[in-house]
């Protein structure tokens, strides 16, 4: 699963497009071509990469996923990168310091309801829907460009006025799901993610690399649950956050995201930074 990553990284807004024949391919193959122009209607598309310090595969799907996220390359997704980092990997020489059985639990309900491959790295989950081998480009354009185009419920997050310690509250808010999503329960998750995070390997099989990670995962549970049924209110939420010590606010940032309960289709999303 060796792959390095393109040097060309528009390449991936174009193979995000199945074909160009119709209208709609042509116009959005010229819409790739203007990488700067973010418009308003972008979707929020949740992209999870489950991978280890230990996989050498792993570090062209890490640096991916950051490409990605930083850049957000395809105009009609706004990506929502989440790096999982799995424990399996931590008998084999390097114990990965971001690593949680919380990460590989999650990444097993994934296989277990997708009835693919059995749990690998580098594996990336868009939308809780498509998954592939996380460093590969054709397969992460085309998958965020299909999600990108599904209706999503609106999902807003609004920090509190001010950090208190170590914590911290957040309005959370989802407006009702779209109707094609009612019929089955949703959870609301909340996730806290860190920037700027490496990794100096001295073991395994990166022994002597040093890690560029995306946005990881620092923290993940449930706030909540709409019930099926179109009649249904907002959710309407203020969840606390903890903080850890070892945390750099300033690279934090919380997602909040509406799961399927049965499908694990991602129904609506938004991420804020902490700091600022």
């Amino acid at each position: 699963m060796k792959s390095a990553l393109q040097p060309l990284f528009l390449g991936m807004l174009l193979l995000a497009i199945p074909e160009a024949s119709s209208p709609r391919a042509e116009a959005a193959q010229a819409g790739a071509a203007q990488v700067g122009a973010a418009p308003a209607d972008r979707k929020p598309v949740v992209v999870e990469l489950f991978t280890s310090e230990g996989c050498s595969s792993c570090p062209p799907a890490d640096a991916l996923l950051k490409k990605v996220e930083t850049e957000q390359p395809i105009r009609d997704a706004e990506v929502i990168a989440l790096e999982e980092h799995v424990d399996y990997w931590n008998q084999d020489g390097w114990f990965d310091p971001y690593s949680s059985p919380e990460w590989t639990a999650r990444q097993q309900a994934y296989v277990s309801k997708l009835k693919g491959k059995g749990a690998y790295t580098p594996q990336m989950i868009v939308d809780g829907q498509r998954e592939f081998v996380g460093n590969s480009i054709r397969d992460a354009g085309a998958a965020i460009h299909e999600a990108a185009q599904r209706a999503k419920a609106e999902v807003t997050i609004t920090p509190g006025a001010s950090a208190t310690g170590d914590s911290r509250h957040f309005d959370v808010k989802v407006a009702k799901l779209p109707e094609a999503d009612s019929k089955e329960d949703a959870d609301i998750w909340m996730a806290i993610t860190e920037d700027g995070l490496v990794g100096d390997v001295k073991a395994g099989e990166n022994a002597g690399k040093n890690l560029q990670h995306a946005a990881i995962l620092r923290s993940f549970h449930k706030i909540g649950a709409v019930a099926s049924g179109k009649e249904l209110s907002p959710f309407d939420a203020n969840p606390e956050v903890k903080f850890k010590s070892n945390w750099k606010k300033e690279n934090l940032r919380v997602v909040v995201f509406v799961q399927g309960h049965k499908s694990l289709r991602i129904l609506g999303a938004a991420s804020a930074r902490v700091a600022g």
